[in-house]
């Protein structure tokens, strides 16, 4: 009677597993390759519909509250959602079996991930964290060397890392864990490394994260929309149920609303300032030229009856209009590379913490790959109008010491006084 009894228990439990396996994987109607199976067919598109408008609804209600909060209340979320991101990414290669046999090697991953989260952050944030600890000149020291041999000490903790690992190999084990080492590695250059210029970004103003994070949340909205209620014709087959009439419909609706939202958002210092320091206290700065607007004067073929002769626009708003572009054209594309891997896998979500979505992966898969582009185009073409100079002067303030300070205004004497020599 106990061994039927624990046979039936092995049996229900293994049941179980298989029971949640297959939820998560993909069903024959969506991972029909032909393209046949699009949402306008769907008899079930209004359910999910409501599932997934609800859990939206709650998404959005809680971003706005973060943004509310301030930069490092959104940089604790980021941090949040890596750290989601990691573990649906750690388990999605996961053996139970071998890990049974491997005790502390979960342990490695997540080491490996918080060495990587300290060495990026750490070169983010070093001068904010510097510029919060100028009060207490212990520990602006104490800052200060951190930060001076933080990458010597990151660099170590991975070389620790690297030696538990070849510590940890077993015999007939090795191509599980060698793939494991890979995969963490993989998980950290594609998921956690793009994710984390989102926050270079917040602190060079909320502008910079709210802005694209908004266009890719309508984007992806308009588009699912437009291919719910007109799509017709599929887009590719990696993801069936995509259309081009949602595509073009959704490209349409992200370009005139990120025109709309940047004119908006120019509004509040909250947003545009830029946050020196990791403090929580409200931000006063002079609104960069960025921000404010210039007047266009129209063209002589604008028809006589149009009541306006000149149109005021922001610089930013133009900015609004490229990003929108790569938010439209090339950001989907994180979502189609997750997709193919979702099938490679023959899954159909990284996970199933958000009703009607599937995984924090599943949501942000596009959000990585405009956050590498909106830093870098913040960069090479929005950062070089955003000279000013109060700018240079925090700059030469915080970053040169007294000494240096005083060669750098002798020399701009000695400057000054040669130039009105030629002159004379």
């Amino acid at each position: 009677m106990q061994r039927d009894n624990a046979g039936s228990t092995i049996a229900t439990s293994t049941g179980r597993l298989r029971q949640r396996r297959r939820s998560n994987e993909v069903s024959p109607e969506v991972s029909n390759a032909n393209g046949t199976h699009l949402l306008v067919d769907d008899r079930n598109k209004y359910q999910s519909m409501l599932v997934r408008a609800y859990s939206s609804v709650w998404m959005i209600g809680g971003f706005a509250f973060v943004i509310y909060m301030g930069h490092l209340y959104i940089w604790a979320m980021v941090v949040i959602i890596q750290i989601f991101m990691a573990k649906e990414l750690f388990n999605l290669l996961r053996k139970a079996h071998e890990d049974r046999h491997l005790p502390g090697f979960r342990l490695l991953n997540w080491h490996f991930f918080f060495t990587a989260m300290l060495f990026v952050y750490g070169r983010i944030l070093s001068q904010h964290l510097v510029n919060t600890m100028t009060v207490d000149k212990f520990f602006y020291k104490l800052t200060s060397r951190l930060i001076k041999y933080q990458m010597v000490i990151c660099y170590f903790l991975y070389i620790a890392g690297f030696i538990w690992f070849i510590l940890t190999l077993k015999k007939k084990m090795y191509k599980y864990q060698f793939g494991q080492f890979a995969w963490t590695h993989m998980i950290l250059i594609i998921a956690f490394t793009q994710s984390s210029f989102t926050v270079a970004n917040i602190f060079e103003g909320i502008f910079w994260f709210l802005l694209p994070a908004s266009v890719i949340v309508i984007n992806d909205i308009a588009a699912y929309f437009f291919g719910f209620f007109f799509g017709r014709t599929p887009l590719i087959k990696l993801s069936p149920k995509k259309t081009w009439e949602g595509v073009i419909g959704g490209s349409v609706t992200t370009i005139i609303s990120a025109f709309v939202l940047a004119e908006f958002f120019s509004h509040f210092e909250w947003l545009t300032c830029p946050r020196k320091d990791l403090s929580t206290s409200w931000l006063y700065c002079e609104p960069s030229s960025v921000y404010k607007p210039e007047n266009y004067t129209l063209p002589g073929w604008v028809p006589q009856w149009f009541p306006w002769k000149e149109v005021s626009v922001r610089p930013v708003q133009w900015h609004s209009l490229c990003i929108a572009l790569f938010a439209s054209c090339i950001a989907p594309f994180g979502g189609l590379f997750a997709s193919g891997f979702k099938r490679a896998f023959k899954i159909k979500d990284f996970g199933d913490s958000i009703p009607g979505h599937g995984g924090i992966t599943d949501r942000i898969d596009c959000q990585m790959l405009m956050a590498v582009f909106a830093y870098i185009y913040y960069h090479s073409f929005v950062v070089l109008e955003n000279y000013s100079v109060d700018i240079l002067l925090d700059q030469i303030l915080r970053n040169l010491s007294v000494d240096e300070q005083k060669t750098l205004f002798d020399k701009f004497n000695q400057t000054f006084l040669d130039r009105q020599l030629r002159g004379s």
